[in-house]
């Protein structure tokens, strides 16, 4: 798989301004140490045997912050010397390459092309040596079925021998299918909730497919909690146990406000 740089990339945050802080190293003190507990929480989740972790990142509907919390998820693995690579894997709507103002092509389509390569290199950041970044690549018209594919399985199996963690950015599951179709492939699913935005009926829907499809949850992220003194973003992490509890019928939102 050899991919064709394109002249015009620009540096991943080259062009980064005061108003576009998604990075964890921009981001205010609590946020900051939020992402970092949000780090040690999740290595404490995950098994010990497994290699490299696949971690799905969804939410309910649009707006909640996941491919935020994606972004600054896999930057403070990296961080802490994991090698991690970024899969924009939300072939609907992507935002990573927005974002990190990278191109949104070649990407993650055109690694599923030719599933059996291996050459991830075009990805690396320009921040970390061991931090990548796939974007979407070109939007394909049937995002369900690829990411379900055997292709997918393939590519993901590859880059499991050259990476310890996989973030996969994915759609909300209530939209669409697509978060669902790829949890046979992964190790888990962190689920992103944004304080006084979704809707009870919203979660309860959500929790309700993930069950229904045996979806490993690791945790949720509250996004954007009023509990602190920053606005912009306070993330907690929460063990999924507690919102089986009480047969989903409030998920324990309430104890987070």
């Amino acid at each position: 798989m050899a991919f064709k740089r394109n002249s015009r990339k620009k540096s991943f945050f080259a062009s980064m301004n005061d108003n576009q802080k998604t990075l964890h190293k921009n981001l205010e003190f609590t946020a900051n140490e939020q992402y970092k507990l949000l780090r040690a929480n999740l290595q404490f989740t995950l098994p010990d045997d497994v290699k490299c972790p696949i971690i799905g990142v969804t939410s309910s509907m649009r707006g909640e912050g996941k491919s935020t919390t994606a972004v600054n998820l896999s930057y403070v693995l990296a961080e802490a010397g994991n090698k991690v690579i970024l899969i924009d894997a939300d072939l609907r709507i992507p935002s990573i390459a927005k974002k990190m103002r990278i191109n949104a092509s070649p990407g993650l389509t055109d690694c599923l092309k030719n599933a059996d390569a291996d050459e991830f290199n075009f990805f690396k950041s320009d921040l970390f040596n061991n931090w990548y970044i796939m974007p979407s690549g070109d939007l394909p018209p049937n995002p369900s079925e690829l990411l379900g594919s055997s292709r997918m399985e393939r590519v993901l199996n590859k880059l499991k021998e050259h990476f310890d963690y996989i973030i996969l950015d994915l759609p909300p599951v209530n939209l669409v299918s697509d978060a669902v179709a790829i949890s046979p492939y992964i190790s888990g699913m962190l689920v992103v909730i944004r304080e006084d935005y979704a809707e009870k009926n919203e979660l309860e829907n959500c929790f309700r497919q993930l069950k229904l499809s045996n979806v490993n949850v690791l945790g949720c992220v509250m996004n954007e909690s009023k509990n602190g003194n920053s606005y912009y973003s306070r993330y907690r992490y929460r063990r999924y146990y507690r919102y089986y509890k009480k047969n989903y019928s409030y998920y324990n939102y309430k104890e987070h406000r």
